[in-house]
């Protein structure tokens, strides 16, 4: 089997993928900051500290282990800390994916890049892969900004679009939308829950399926890979409750107005999977599908 480098190694996105890839029979060499998380059992798996905004230590890697496939999740993906440290957004989102691209032109043959459904403006929802960018953040833009620098590849690239990723917390991850409202709710918290926003939350065991078809199937071009159901953060939360047995009074509803962010998100956003489906055999586990398995 092919010789797979992930970034982003540490995160949700990165562990999931990491286990499956291993499990497939894939050799993984995961790299992020940071020690060697306790996931990281197999033996087809290695782990290399790196920190990707470091000029040499990504190139290094690539030249010693000359990965076929390369799958770049590392970001910063915080849409507040992006807004309000945007130097450090660039120098993370933008600047390290244009040096680990050329890495790859020079060690691999296949290029994959992580993005997100915030390079649209949010005003319709249910986006196809050709529908125009127009981000409303700075972490919107950064996206937008990497994606153009990865269409220009001289080897094989693929990008992969995906939307609001949900799943349980292991040790050391952030708290995604599921998460936080299992934990609350767990802990009798209230919780105030927007209802004006629209997503296709992705589980993130999907999320592995769907790049890993992508590398197993050498499909380049740009992949819209979510789940299948359109819903807000304020429905995501009383399905979860409901699911658990929860007073769901413990949930307030409230719109985005609430809220003093610093990063705009966009309004509506979703995805259109009908291309992943049809040419990779993509197929997402419907939300109800999930929060009960998670929940039982």
């Amino acid at each position: 089997m092919d010789k797979i480098l992930v970034t982003g190694a540490n995160g949700m996105v990165g562990q999931e993928l990491i286990r499956l890839l291993s499990r497939e029979g894939y050799e993984v060499v995961a790299t992020a900051r940071g020690s060697r998380p306790a996931a990281f059992k197999p033996d087809n798996v290695r782990y290399v500290e790196a920190d990707i905004t470091h000029p040499f230590q990504l190139q290094e890697i690539m030249a010693r282990e000359k990965p076929a496939t390369v799958v770049h999740c590392a970001a910063m993906t915080q849409v507040d800390d992006c807004e309000l440290k945007q130097n450090e957004a660039h120098s993370v989102n933008v600047e390290a994916t244009a040096r680990l691209l050329l890495d790859a032109e020079e060690f691999s043959s296949f290029f994959i890049f992580l993005s997100t459904d915030f390079v649209f403006d949010g005003l319709r929802g249910m986006y196809k892969e050709e529908d125009e960018v127009n981000p409303v953040s700075w972490y919107g833009q950064t996206k937008v900004e990497a994606e153009a620098i990865v269409q220009t590849a001289e080897i094989p690239w693929a990008i992969i679009r995906t939307c609001l990723v949900y799943g349980p917390r292991e040790a050391g991850q952030r708290s995604n939308l599921y998460s936080w409202i299992k934990e609350s709710l767990d802990e009798g918290k209230a919780i105030k829950v927007v209802d004006d926003q629209w997503r296709t939350p992705t589980y993130v065991a999907d999320l592995a399926r769907g790049i890993e078809l992508v590398i197993r199937k050498k499909a380049a071009g740009i992949w819209h890979i979510s789940g299948k159901d359109q819903i807000s953060p304020y429905g995501m939360a009383l399905k979860i409750a409901g699911s658990l047995g929860k007073d769901t009074n413990l949930i307030t509803r409230v719109t985005a107005d609430n809220f003093s962010q610093p990063g705009k998100r966009p309004a509506k956003t979703g995805f259109d999977i009908s291309k992943a489906s049809r040419e990779l055999g993509y197929e997402p586990h419907s939300l109800d599908d999930i929060i009960g398995l998670l929940n039982s």
